[in-house]
């Protein structure tokens, strides 16, 4: 991937010589999956069909999916002073991410709830997210520099949009390539937007931030000319078995999912994508491809169970774009 065109942020910053380096800021929660044939009615108890305790949050994932394909990453969050938040720091460790982290003894480290379909690995989830709810623009502050000297900047909604919010401006005024996983959906105003380099929502999500629902690929190409003409550099939105659309202003393309096999959990899907998307546009890799290379990330990711847990190697990454 590496030899591919250079990335420009639409405000014309070249990201391609700043060390590879991506910061994350979002959440880390401890994932507790439930599989079950379905979910079960208020009052009512069901037998599951297994159980599965791991480190999870968006912004924690996706710093995971970047950190095993190659990339430089530090996470910016709050955690408590548990054994969950040494399970993150942990996790960190293995995956190689530098925690830029705040231990907060007042609060808890947060905790997911995620139901898992039996028998398609669909997904419903509960985000808890303990200390990382205190995240403020002050965390940001505190991390300038480290966000002035990255690639790029990549963040999520699960904590406070004041912090979501000051980790763009300070990206956007350091010239780094930044990029916005509206997730969980929500409406957004026009100065969000236009702080993205990126957004990057599914299909759920484009309708929360533009009142289009995505039926279809040229659905989708409608609701992405909203967020651009709301300031938004480009969009990418993820289709599910449809793949992912790029669309930017003069160039629209859908990318195909890429399949590496059976799914058994879709899970970490999305966290897959975006890491993998921020790792190639971190190394100067048209956008376009690298949606391709995200794709091919979270195509390895639902053939595994788990969410940082199935985040593929550079090497796996790499043997199934040779293949397709």
């Amino acid at each position: 991937m590496t030899g591919g065109p250079r990335a420009l942020s639409h405000h014309g910053a070249d990201t391609a010589g700043r060390g590879n380096k991506l910061v994350v800021l979002g959440v880390f929660v401890a994932d507790t999956s439930y599989h079950a044939d379905r979910m079960p009615r208020i009052g009512e108890t069901l037998l599951g069909r297994g159980f599965k305790l791991g480190p999870g949050g968006k912004g924690s994932n996706q710093a995971v999916a970047a950190a095993r394909l190659g990339t430089g990453v530090s996470m910016v969050t709050r955690l408590g002073v548990d054994a969950f938040g040494d399970t993150a720091l942990a996790t960190w460790a293995e995956a190689g991410v530098a925690p830029l982290v705040t231990r907060d003894p007042d609060s808890y480290t947060g905790a997911a709830f995620i139901f898992v379909e039996a028998a398609t690995g669909d997904n419903a989830i509960i985000i808890a997210p303990g200390a990382a709810a205190s995240l403020s623009a002050a965390d940001l502050d505190a991390r300038a520099e480290a966000i002035a000297a990255a690639s790029v900047f990549i963040t999520q909604l699960e904590q406070p949009l004041e912090a979501a919010v000051r980790g763009l401006e300070i990206a956007r005024g350091a010239g780094v390539t930044t990029i916005l996983n509206p997730a969980p959906g929500r409406p957004l105003p026009d100065a969000v937007l236009s702080l993205c380099d990126y957004v990057t929502p599914n299909e759920t999500e484009t309708e929360d931030l533009t009142g289009v629902a995505v039926t279809g690929v040229e659905a989708a190409r409608e609701a992405a000319d909203r967020l651009i003409a709301r300031g938004a550099g480009a969009a990418v939105i993820t289709l599910g078995a449809r793949g992912a659309l790029y669309h930017a202003p003069g160039r629209s393309v859908l990318v195909p999912v890429i399949s590496a096999g059976p799914v058994v959990e879709t899970t970490g899907a999305g966290d897959a994508f975006n890491g993998g998307f921020a790792t190639a546009l971190s190394r100067g890799v048209d956008p376009v491809e690298a949606v391709r290379f995200g794709c091919a990330v979270a195509g390895i990711s639902v053939t595994r169970p788990g969410t940082a847990p199935s985040m593929p190697s550079l090497d796996e990454v790499e043997a199934l774009l040779a293949r397709v």
